[in-house]
This record gives structure tokens, C-alpha cells and sequence, in this order.
């Protein structure tokens, strides 16, 4: 049986109150990031260069994807309730080592891309309703026989440094004595890299983004996603802990979209239809998880 659905039932997830979240008339409040944004006239908008499918880029160098359409969504939303149409945004390159300071130091407004809401990250920034529930397993050469993660043991792993996975990692490793040799990569598409050139055995990070890798690699079937979950992985746009007004107006947008089944449609979009740049098609159905999150959208997840 997984991982998840002993330790983490859906109803973890779920059953908050959406009152913070109603419709109302928003009262313009002295806020520092909705300050910034109205006296710059913009939203910055933190990407990723290759979070396949939920923001990377295109074959033009344009960030795209399933966390850049929300955020782009949210802004629209915030346009009506700012009455400021007029808003415009501003895109901001980010790592998974400088997301997290580009939100707490002000450089972005928004940081929309694969990043995991736990409590440790939760002391610095804040995170708004889950768009995604994802699962730490790992990606390795179909060649290499490897299947679960004790087939690991003395060999070579790489995950993305500044990601949760590391810390999982250890202390799987101190607990089942593998002996494993770690390294740590700037980035997901130079994690792949090194299994790909033979540099590390096995890329550990969370299963959707080891997907979105191997169905834009040009031989798929050269490369295998195995392992049990190691964790659950809510995924949610991040955002400021120091101003609670424009929380309020970004968790109260991602109600609306995902109650007005934007969020439903932009999932068919980017997981189960070929994707940029190369048409792949990820295949991954809605897991009950997070189909069940959506039914009473919550920015209280389990830790």
C-alpha cells in the first residue's frame, strides 16, 4: 500500500472554512506587497526554468506552464479586485535555492512552480490552496535494474539542492544504512543530466517533475520513475507572510478558480494533453488526493 494513504488520509487535507475566503468588497489596506504592487503597477511573478509541466520554458525562452497559468489567473483577479486593469507582469527567474529569499526580501510578489508547503518553510513565507500533491521517488536508467530504494544502497544519488527531498534522503539513508554517495545539483535539468551522463545512479525529487523529465527526454523508454513515496508533497503558489490583506485576495482568487473548475481544465491541459516544447504527453490522471482537496479548497495541509 503507499505511503500516502496510510499516513495521510484526504480528509488531512481538507474541511477548512472557505469564511476568510468569501466574496466581498475588498477594503484597499496599507500592506507592503499590495502597496508595492500599486505604486509600481505590477506583479512579479517568480518562474522556474524546468519544473515540467508547472513552470518552465518554452522553445522562445517564455516561461509557461500549470503554476504559471494559475498565477496568471490569480493576477487577472486581482486586477477586478484592485481595480488597477492596468496591472502588469513582471517575470522573476528563480532557483530552488532563491525562491524562497526572492519572496521574503520582496523581489517577487508570487512564486509560481513546484514548491512544497511545509511547516519548516511556513516560519518564513506563506503559501496559498494546493495546486498539486506529489510524492519524493526517483528517476533512474531502466538498464540499471534499480526499483526500490534499497537497490540504492552504495551507489550515486542526486537530488536538487534547496529542495525537501534532501533532507528525506538523509535520513532514509542513516535509518535503512545504505552507504548512498549524495549530490546535490543547482537544478532539476542538471540533477537529470547527471544520470543521464552516467554521473549519478538515480535523480530523487518528487514523481511528477521525474515524469515531466522523461516524456521530454528523446528516448522515454530509456528511463524509468520507481520507488515507493517516500513523502506527500502539497504543492502551492508562495507569497509573503508579512501581508495577510493580500493573502486574503490571492487565497480568496485560487477559491474561485478552482470552484469554477479553471483549476480542473488547466490539469487536462498541462497533464493530460501533449505539452510544449516538445508535444509530450505526461498522462498522469488527478489523484483522489488532490481531486478530493478541490472540493473544499484549504490552504491548511498536514505536516
Amino acid at each position: 500500500m503507499p505511503f500516502f494513504t496510510r499516513a495521510l488520509p484526504a480528509a488531512a487535507l481538507l474541511f477548512a472554512s472557505l469564511s476568510s475566503f468569501a466574496p466581498g468588497t475588498v477594503q484597499a489596506s496599507s500592506t507592503p506587497v499590495l502597496d508595492r504592487i500599486r505604486d509600481t503597477g505590477a506583479v512579479r511573478v517568480a518562474y522556474r526554468e524546468s519544473s515540467v509541466p508547472f513552470s518552465f520554458y518554452d522553445a522562445d525562452k517564455k516561461p509557461i506552464g500549470y503554476a504559471m497559468d494559475l498565477c496568471l489567473r490569480v493576477v487577472d483577479k486581482l486586477r477586478t479586485d484592485l481595480k488597477r486593469p492596468d496591472l502588469k507582469v513582471q517575470y522573476v527567474m528563480v532557483t530552488p535555492s532563491t525562491r524562497m529569499p526572492a519572496i521574503i526580501e520582496g523581489k517577487a510578489d508570487l512564486e509560481c512552480g513546484s514548491t512544497t508547503n511545509n511547516r519548516e518553510r511556513r516560519e518564513k513565507v506563506a503559501f496559498t490552496i494546493p495546486h498539486y500533491i506529489a510524492g519524493i521517488r526517483m528517476l533512474v536508467k531502466t538498464s540499471s535494474g534499480i526499483r526500490k530504494w534499497d537497490d540504492l544502497r552504495g551507489k550515486t544519488v542526486v537530488t536538487t539542492k534547496g529542495t525537501t527531498s534532501v533532507a528525506e534522503l538523509r535520513k532514509m539513508n542513516d535509518v535503512r544504512v545504505l552507504n548512498m554517495n549524495f549530490l546535490e545539483a543547482k537544478d532539476h535539468a542538471e540533477s537529470f543530466a547527471m544520470v543521464e551522463t552516467g554521473k549519478a545512479d538515480a535523480f530523487a525529487m518528487d514523481d511528477v517533475l521525474l515524469y515531466g523529465f522523461r516524456a521530454n527526454t528523446k528516448t522515454p523508454g530509456d528511463y524509468a520513475v520507481v520507488g515507493d513515496m517516500l513523502t506527500v508533497e502539497p504543492y502551492a503558489i508562495m507569497l509573503s507572510k508579512d501581508d495577510t490583506e493580500f493573502k486574503r485576495l490571492v487565497d480568496r482568487a485560487m477559491t474561485n478558480i478552482i470552484l469554477d473548475y479553471d483549476a480542473e481544465k488547466l490539469y487536462k491541459k498541462w497533464f493530460q494533453q501533449p505539452i510544449p516544447p516538445h508535444s509530450a504527453k505526461l498522462d498522469i490522471p488527478m489523484s483522489f488526493l488532490l481531486r478530493d482537496s478541490f472540493k473544499y479548497p484549504s490552504d491548511k495541509v498536514a505536516d
